[in-house]
C-alpha cells in the first residue's frame, strides 16, 4: 500500500512562478539537481513541463523518503530515484549536473550548512551551470516586508541557527567559490528568484 502523500500549500501556490523562471533559465537539455525536494511536489511539476531534462530529488538522509509517494504515483521516467545529500558532507553523492535548483532551503540551514551548499554546488556545475535559488532573503540587513520579518523571528524563535540570509553575504559567498549572480526576479509572496552562473 502506498503512504498517503504529504502536501505543501506553499509548494502549490509557487510552483508555477517558480516554473516560469526555470524555463527562462535552466539549459535546453541535461541533468538537474534539486536540493530539498521535500514533499516531492515541485519536482513532479517541473519534470513534467520540461520532459527534456532528468530531474534529480534529493533531501537530507532523515527526510529523503518524504517525496517518494508523489514520485511513484507521477512514474515520470525523467524523474531519478531521490539521493539522500547532506550538503555539508563530501563528497557529495552526485559527482556532476548541468544545473541545480533549490527552493526555501537557505533560511532554515545553519550558515555553515549553506556555505558547503553553494561549496558543493560550484563544485557540481560546468563552466556557465546555473543554481537557481528560491526564497525570501535581506537586502543590506533589512527586511522586505512585514512578513518576512515576523518569518525570519519566527524561524529564530525556533533554532537560533535559523533565519533569512542577507544578500550582501550571499554574494560574497557565491564569489569565494566561483559563482556570480546574473538574476534577482521578484515572486509573489515577498520572495525572490536568484540565478548564480559558475564563472
Amino acid at each position: 500500500m502506498m503512504a498517503a502523500k504529504p502536501f505543501s500549500q506553499a509548494c502549490e501556490n509557487n510552483k508555477q512562478p517558480i516554473l516560469e523562471q526555470l524555463q527562462r533559465f535552466l539549459p535546453d537539455s541535461g541533468l538537474i539537481l534539486e536540493i530539498g525536494t521535500g514533499t516531492g511536489q515541485h519536482a513532479v511539476h517541473f519534470a513534467a513541463a520540461l520532459p527534456q531534462l532528468q530531474w534529480q530529488p534529493s533531501d537530507r538522509p532523515e527526510a529523503v523518503d518524504n517525496c517518494r509517494p508523489w514520485l511513484a504515483e507521477a512514474a515520470r521516467c525523467n524523474i531519478l530515484p531521490p539521493l539522500a545529500l547532506d550538503v555539508s558532507v563530501t563528497p557529495w553523492p552526485l559527482q556532476q549536473a548541468d544545473a541545480v535548483f533549490s527552493a526555501n532551503t537557505s533560511h532554515i540551514m545553519a550558515w555553515p550548512d549553506v556555505e558547503g551548499m553553494f561549496a558543493g554546488v560550484a563544485g557540481l556545475l560546468p563552466e556557465g551551470g546555473r543554481f537557481c535559488l528560491y526564497g525570501p532573503f535581506n537586502y543590506q540587513g533589512r527586511y522586505t516586508s512585514d512578513s518576512n520579518r515576523n518569518f525570519d523571528h519566527y524561524l529564530k524563535s525556533q533554532t537560533p541557527t535559523m533565519g533569512l540570509r542577507d544578500m550582501d553575504d550571499l554574494e560574497a559567498l557565491a564569489a569565494r567559490v566561483g559563482l556570480g549572480l546574473i538574476a534577482d526576479v521578484a515572486m509573489p509572496a515577498n520572495n525572490r528568484f536568484l540565478v548564480w552562473q559558475r564563472q
